[in-house]
């Protein structure tokens, strides 16, 4: 493979011959982008089969991440960084007359996640690439991912997200590793073999595409497999053929089908048991190909399951350990509690998985049934550790009222269960997982989520990457806790106005793509104040946006009232089903409409929504933000990661004491971000006493009054009932979230921002302190936590 300029230039030349039968002249620039993406893959592919076979012949044990989503991103520019090849290529290509930004602008993002749970998923399996760890992925190829958001006059429309439209490069195909996958049928037990047999399934074959996960700096590559769903051999004879093709192309169609349908709810446990039953089945074969048996199955692999999507696999693995492996139930018990863990990442109850007994019954009955018997196990040993507790019976059942509970199925089924913050491990522990803590007190541990830092700041933000470098090296970026000795350059005053420089460079970036997408001139000089995440009532978009409308409101009413220049800008994307949320992202594109457009206000105020919300976007983002929005009401956010990604860039959160913003705050310290708000305990205090009035508030500030009296009267738009289910959800249903019940605090908040930047060198102070401290929020700590206190994994040695 090319190590020089000249090299890379020769190859880069052969193959465009040798794949379109022209010059590089004559090629187009997608032709160019096309091979230069074979390339890097190929240049990766020797220490990506030296690393297998390193992993193989030493007997490792390997870690195999689950998870519905991995937000990866753009893969180009950032593997050929860390293959360490990146201005060999940029130097060759520009001899060529091409600019690799440009080749790299015909990237999409990978179609494979939404939010934050892929977005984590993606950063782990590039610090354990970068770590040397030997860890993979496995999860769904999503023909056309969640959906491509597109907002027209001020509404979302969800449209095909086309990601593989020029193909996906980087993976490779394997069917001979195709794995069959079966639905529906019946189980009989054969009394000759005295063994359970599934027949008349509806089969499918998972076919594996592997794609390279490339570490930074070092040979180790492990691989993040996507399964894809195939048409099998065995078509039951009572099935329509073309509805059995329609079947198997639903399954990878794309991310979280609308479930408010028994068809949607079908289909979405059809996904996770097709690439949780493929993906495991694929680790056993793998591993027979090296042991004779699965007595150390779990001695050399250990299983993450991320959420409670994947959590099918822990039935899963008992029915090949029972009916394939001839184990005893204790046997494969005992091998399967000690193969998996299980990271929760929410409280919200709606996000706690659970499924229709019924429909598991009927889709999957041999998986069922052994889920039916964990049960059975497990409330024979609470009752007897418990004294026949009934009250504590009822609240643990893993089967109840019709009802598989996922979360419960995972606790019982894992050696490991982990929050991703602290206050969220916490509120796990003494409040929403209480019980199961209390029955396995040495299950729980807290591992706070990270980012990786590689992308996160080196790779979207290379100005204030060279910035510190020159003052304090490039250790940080092999050892993020290297970004401390930041600090004592923090009074630097010449280091102030220089950071200062490059965050208006990179907000000029941001200004210029808004000027572009969405024809709307903003202010350089203004405070970039951003909230970009998915739109959830609990992350209280609609409090900011509340504000926005006060702030307009007071300039109007009072000539001589003006605020330090803002610029609002939101990045988010509604679930196609959730029509609150998809009237919030409404409300602020019609204040939007009227704000951006009146000549008394637009000078200093500006609100902008960004459509289409991705990794790709938020690279552009992070750099540019003054102001990091986390106002999620108080116990309801796990972690957030938005959050550690703005902190690097140098934004100063202004947030609520939820999630990692606890720590963050313990970090940076209370007077280098902005806290507003009520506590989880006081938040919780006020949901049980019951006293919560929002009309209360309402009536009792008349700023704020006339703030939600906009939402009906016609102010930002014609139809007065367009906001009616914001007006309802906020003053006739109580205010669920207590976005009314922290406002004023979040004004009193946005004033000491305003106080803040006005010293603008001290604003720059605050900035170099917070990006100093984000290290720790590094996700190569996270990942080192993980190996120390649960994987147990050995890095790979060359």
């Amino acid at each position: 493979m090319f190590k020089t300029k000249e090299e890379f230039k020769y190859e880069f030349s052969k193959r465009i011959i040798e794949t379109y039968g022209r010059t590089v002249e004559e090629s187009h620039l997608t032709e160019k982008f096309l091979v230069l993406e074979l390339m890097v893959r190929d240049y990766a592919s020797v220490n990506w089969a030296t690393s297998k076979a390193l992993i193989r012949n030493n007997y490792q044990k390997q870690m195999h991440y689950f998870s519905m989503e991995f937000l990866i991103g753009r893969l180009l520019v950032n593997n050929m960084m860390n293959l360490g090849i990146y201005d060999i290529a940029k130097d060759g290509l520009a001899e060529y007359g091409i600019n690799i930004h440009d080749l790299e602008e015909l990237e999409s993002d990978a179609g494979l996640g939404n939010g934050g749970l892929g977005r984590l998923a993606a950063c782990f399996m590039d610090s354990l690439a970068s770590l040397a760890y030997p860890g993979h992925g496995h999860t769904i190829r999503y023909e056309f991912g969640l959906f491509k958001q597109k907002i027209e006059n001020g509404y979302q429309l969800e449209l095909p997200d086309q990601w593989m439209q020029t193909g996906f490069n980087w993976e490779v195909r394997k069917p001979k590793h195709r794995v069959p996958v079966k639905f529906f049928g019946k189980i009989v037990y054969n009394e000759t073999t005295g063994k359970y047999e599934h027949v008349d399934a509806e089969e499918v074959y998972a076919v594996p595409y592997d794609v390279p996960i490339i570490g930074n700096k070092t040979t180790t590559t492990n691989t993040l497999r996507l399964w894809e769903a195939e048409a099998s051999d065995n078509i039951p004879a009572n099935q329509n053929f073309r509805q059995y093709i329609q079947n198997v192309r639903d399954i990878c169609q794309m991310l979280y089908p609308d479930d408010s349908t028994p068809a949607g709810k079908m289909l979405r446990l059809k996904q996770e048991y097709f690439f949780t039953c493929a993906g495991l089945n694929s680790i056993v074969k793998a591993h027979l190909r090296v042991y004779p048996n699965m007595n150390n199955f779990h001695e050399k692999n250990v299983i993450q399951l991320n959420d409670t999507h994947p959590v099918l696999a822990i039935p899963e693995l008992m029915r090949i350990l029972i009916d394939e492996q001839g184990y005893e139930w204790d046997e494969a018990w005992d091998i399967t509690t000690q193969t998996f863990a299980y990271t929760n990442h929410t409280i919200l109850a709606e996000a706690l998985e659970t499924w229709p007994i019924d429909l598991m019954q009927s889709l999957l009955p041999r998986v069922y049934q052994i889920i039916e018997e964990i049960h059975r196990r497990f409330i024979g040993y609470v009752k007897m550790v418990s004294n026949r507790d009934e009250e504590l019976l009822n609240r643990v059942m893993i089967l109840r009222d019709g009802i598989v509970y996922m979360a419960r199925l995972a606790i019982v089924g894992s050696f490991s269960v982990n929050g991703v913050a602290k206050l969220h491990s916490d509120i796990l522990v003494e409040r929403e997982l209480k019980d199961f803590a209390s029955l396995y007190p040495n299950k729980f541990n807290n591992k706070t989520n990270g980012v990786t830092h590689r992308r996160w700041l080196a790779y979207c933000n290379p100005e204030l990457a060279s910035l510190i470098n020159e003052y304090i090296g490039n250790d940080w970026i092999k050892n993020p806790d290297k970004l401390e000795d930041l600090m004592a350059h923090v009074d630097d005053v010449n280091l102030q106005e220089r950071f200062l420089e490059v965050k208006r460079e990179r907000k000029q970036i941001l200004a210029d793509y808004i000027l572009k997408h969405n024809g709307i001139k903003v202010d350089v000089d203004s405070i970039f104040d951003i909230q970009v995440k998915r739109l959830h009532a609990y992350k209280r978009q609609l409090l900011n946006v509340l504000h926005v409308i006060d702030l307009y409101f007071r300039m109007k009413e009072n000539p001589d009232y003006r605020i330090e220049p803002r610029t609002f800008i939101f990045g988010a994307k509604a679930a196609s089903g959730y029509y609150f949320a998809k009237k919030v992202i409404k409300l602020i594109n019609s204040v939007g409409d009227i704000v951006n457009n009146d000549p008394e206000t637009n000078k200093y105020l500006k609100v902008v929504f960004l459509e289409n919300y991705g990794v790709t976007l938020a690279e552009k983002i992070m750099p540019a933000a003054d102001v990091s929005e986390q106002i999620s009401t108080a116990g309801k956010e796990a972690s957030g990661t938005g959050n550690m990604k703005f902190m690097m860039n140098g934004a100063i959160t202004l947030g609520t004491l939820d999630g990692a913003n606890v720590e963050i705050s313990e970090r940076v310290g209370d007077e280098n971000c902005i806290i507003f708000g009520m506590k989880d305990h006081e938040v919780k205090a006020l949901q049980n006493s019951g006293t919560y009035n929002a009309w209360d508030i309402y009536n009792n500030n008349p700023h704020l009054k006339r703030v939600i009296d906009s939402l009906m009267d016609g102010t930002f738009i014609e139809n007065r009932e367009e906001f009616r289910v914001i007006f309802e959800e906020l003053m006739n249903k109580n205010d669920e979230y207590f976005v009314l019940a922290d406002y004023d605090a979040y004004c009193k908040a946005q004033m000491q921002v305003r106080d803040l930047y006005q010293n603008r060198l001290g604003w720059a102070k605050v900035c170099l302190i917070n990006i100093a401290k984000s290290g720790f929020f590094s996700s190569d700590r996270t990942i080192q936590e993980y190996v120390d206190d649960i994987w147990h994994l050995e890095k790979v040695k060359f």
